[in-house]
């Protein structure tokens, strides 16, 4: 069995889309995502927004979010049908699970580095003055640069 993967897909709606066909869309989308072994992890409405840039004479887009759990497979069918779909204006699709890892893995490191760091206020004995106390941090950042 294949790896699951996360992948975050935001896709535009025509706005002159009725409302009914615009939710019936977002469902069989869903049911699509589903059937292919799938699964949504969270749908969300973002709204009428202005678009960057004029897609066929429009201006503004219906934005959803979906967060998709699966192998990949049910992506490339997912795409396929927002392709070939009138009311789909524009769609993007990011695997998002390497970069959570990643963020996580970070997150761990910098919480070892602050238990390790002195308590603030403590004894003066430490030395280094107000320098010192600000010097961790920009190692720190440098070190996430880097």
């Amino acid at each position: 069995m294949a790896e699951k993967r996360v992948y975050e897909v935001v896709f535009i709606i025509d706005p002159d889309t009725p409302e009914g066909e615009a939710t019936s869309l977002v469902e069989n989308l869903q049911k699509i995502v589903t059937d292919q072994g799938g699964a949504v992890v969270r749908s969300e409405t973002m709204g009428r927004r202005q678009l960057a840039y004029r897609i066929g004479h429009k201006t503004d887009g219906n934005y959803w979010l979906f967060e998709v759990e699966g192998t990949g497979a049910e992506i490339a069918e997912l795409e396929r049908r927002m392709r070939v779909s009138d009311a789909v204006l524009r769609y993007l699709t990011v695997r998002v699970d390497e970069d959570r890892q990643r963020a996580e893995k970070f997150k761990a490191k910098r919480a070892r580095r602050a238990a390790k760091r002195p308590v603030k206020g403590g004894s003066r004995s430490t030395g280094g003055g107000a320098a010192a106390a600000f010097a961790p941090a920009a190692v720190e950042a440098e070190e996430e640069i880097a």
